[in-house]
């Protein structure tokens, strides 16, 4: 079952971006806090989304999709960025990726969107496999470039 996620999801969705982390090699750069998340997600002004994977038998959080908005100047309308999409590794293969992104395409289609974009690690095969079974293309003739820390101060605080 995947459905909207609510302000009580906050710890599930903590604890699966910080597994989401370690599969990745970077738990160190996982800093996010369960505060941060809900103000984020359901503070006053919410700039991001989630949806929840949930086992049918348990009602259990099995996964998760967190989202927000883009907008493309070429279209000329809004489109959905994928952050993050999480499933817990004794859930794979039971359609819960799948159903995720289904209703992200969904509210793309029904909000008439024209795009449903993210990132993957190159080296992770088993999420490109999957993404490229779903009909996504790879975007090869861009590169993500990204200022954080140091450098997003430094550039900041220019005059």
């Amino acid at each position: 079952m995947i459905r909207a996620a609510t302000v009580d999801d906050v710890p599930a969705i903590h604890a699966m971006i910080r597994e989401l982390a370690e599969y990745e090699k970077a738990l160190e750069e996982a800093k996010a806090s369960e505060e941060q998340l809900a103000e984020a997600l359901f503070g006053a002004r919410p700039a991001a989304f989630a949806h929840m994977a949930v086992d049918d038998a348990s009602g259990e959080p099995v996964g998760f999709a967190l989202w927000f908005l883009n907008f493309s100047t070429w279209r000329g309308v809004h489109g959905i960025y994928l952050e993050d999409l999480y499933v817990r590794p004794a859930a794979r293969g039971g359609g819960h990726g799948r159903a995720l992104l289904t209703e992200l395409a969904r509210i793309c289609v029904e909000r008439g969107y024209g795009r449903l974009e993210w990132a993957v690690l190159d080296w992770n095969r088993p999420a490109i496999g999957f993404y490229e079974a779903l009909g996504a293309r790879p975007q090869d003739e861009w590169t993500v470039y990204r200022l954080t820390d140091g450098a997003l101060a430094a550039l900041g605080s220019a005059h």
